[in-house]
């Protein structure tokens, strides 16, 4: 009853109802763009070649979980947001290693506006070249109609206009919508194949090739990950900030104790994204090179879904990007030096220089706690599926962008219903209590 209230809450706030409703029928065009068919290719010989159970068929179950079965289909959004995804991380990087873009970054608005450009430019280079990598794999597999450089450059032209137009969508959901945009698009691809699964599983049943003791336990095993997540999620290290008390007049300011609330996993489910999308540029080159060349075809094997190297790799990956993303998003030397103005110091740590070592001091203790949690949580179904006799990939990768962005999400939904005096639409007894306070 208090769960179908807070549902209600939400349509009572017109601004609110306006993102919702706008970021919904974003997603509609998201997923009607998945089942345009891109001309040239042999669809249904395609939908074939990945039911096989080969090491490059499991590369595109990977791939096309995150495009929501658009690149299995080789659809007009086969790409996804992938390539935006890649670049972003790549500017990332660039900006913290190149002194001009680094410089840029620094002028705040027109900065950002100037990175945004590149950030689309490197979108297309990276379009094309996947884009020419997946006709190339077309061709050689035999999936292709009338093969041809007439062929390749239309396949290019329409995916390239393809991931573009879903970039802009993104961009758009970040503007005028709820959540951020990119994680939005690849929540409802990865959420649209969940009815595909619970019937290929209830079909796998009743062929007799997994017990319902295996479903089950298959049931019991994603609930859990998702409560860990959830509860991890919500865990957080509050750390005492006491205000000096200030006369200004007649008044006395300050003299106030709060707290300034670190949170476990502090860089949320971006890092795990950047992940994914890095392991996709390897994989796609290994792929290519393992169909075309047989006598390298060792290294798919190496690089397979569940692999020891696979999940290595994105291990460490999901852990560097955790540190990386968590040094964006704080900076130990501007948070105690805004401290320090407004009068608020930490018990027992002197501010400015000590405050800001302490804060990356606990950053660095908290980050690693969360990027571990995070990087375990990730693989271990990746290890699961291949332990178990599973009827559909779906990875740990792919599970916790599906948890974490209905958490930002709910999050983002509760803040405005807090804005506006209603009981939030995750309701608990502090928020509550802040309310009647």
């Amino acid at each position: 009853m208090i769960l179908l209230k807070s549902f209600k809450n939400i349509f009572l706030i017109s601004e609110l109802r306006k993102k919702l409703f706008f970021t919904l029928g974003v997603l509609i065009i998201d997923r009607l763009g998945t089942y345009v068919p891109v001309i040239g290719v042999n669809v249904p010989l395609l939908g074939e070649y990945m039911k096989q159970a080969t090491n490059l068929g499991s590369l595109f179950s990977y791939l096309d979980t995150f495009s929501g079965s658009a690149l299995g289909k080789c659809t007009l959004f086969s790409l996804g947001i992938s390539p935006y995804i890649t670049a972003s991380i790549m500017m990332q990087l660039l900006g913290m290693s190149v002194p001009a873009l680094e410089a840029l970054m620094k002028e705040g608005e027109y900065g950002r506006k100037v990175i945004n450009q590149y950030t689309r430019y490197l979108t297309l280079g990276l379009s094309i070249f996947y884009s020419f990598s997946y006709a190339f794999f077309l061709e050689s597999q035999g999936l292709v109609l009338t093969p041809g450089w007439a062929f390749r450059i239309t396949f290019v032209i329409s995916l390239t206009a393809g991931a573009l137009f879903v970039m802009w969508l993104g961009e758009q959901i970040s503007l005028y919508g709820i959540g951020n945009g990119a994680s939005m698009i690849i929540f409802a691809g990865i959420v649209a194949r969940f009815p595909d699964y619970i019937m290929r599983t209830l079909r796998y049943i009743d062929m007799g090739t997994i017990s319902p003791i295996t479903a089950i336990l298959i049931l019991v095993i994603f609930l859990a990950v998702v409560a860990c997540v959830v509860f991890l999620e919500k865990g957080e290290r509050k750390i005492p900030v006491q205000y000096a008390r200030r006369i200004i007049g007649n008044k006395i300011y300050g003299g106030q104790s709060s707290y300034i609330p670190f949170k476990i996993n502090t860089a949320g489910v971006m890092p795990v994204i950047f992940a994914s999308s890095i392991l996709q540029i390897p994989m796609t080159v290994i792929g290519m090179l393992s169909a075309r060349y047989p006598s390298l075809k060792f290294l798919s094997e190496w690089f397979s879904i569940g692999g020891a190297l696979f999940n290595s790799l994105e291990f460490v990956l999901i852990i560097a990007f955790t540190y990386l993303y968590t040094a964006l998003i704080f900076n130990p030397d501007e948070l105690a030096e805004n401290m320090k103005k407004n009068g608020g110091f930490i018990p027992g740590i002197r501010p400015g220089k000590k405050t800001a070592e302490f804060f990356d001091y606990i950053l660095t203790r908290i980050g690693l706690v969360g990027a571990i949690y995070l990087a375990t949580l990730s693989i271990l179904p990746n290890i699961l599926t291949v332990a178990i006799n599973m009827p559909f990939y779906l990875g740990g990768t792919a599970l916790l962008i599906c948890v974490g962005v209905a958490l930002e999400t709910a999050s983002q939904i509760e803040s405005y219903l807090i804005e506006h005096r209603y009981e939030g639409f995750l309701s608990t007894g502090k928020m509550k209590g802040r309310l009647a306070r």
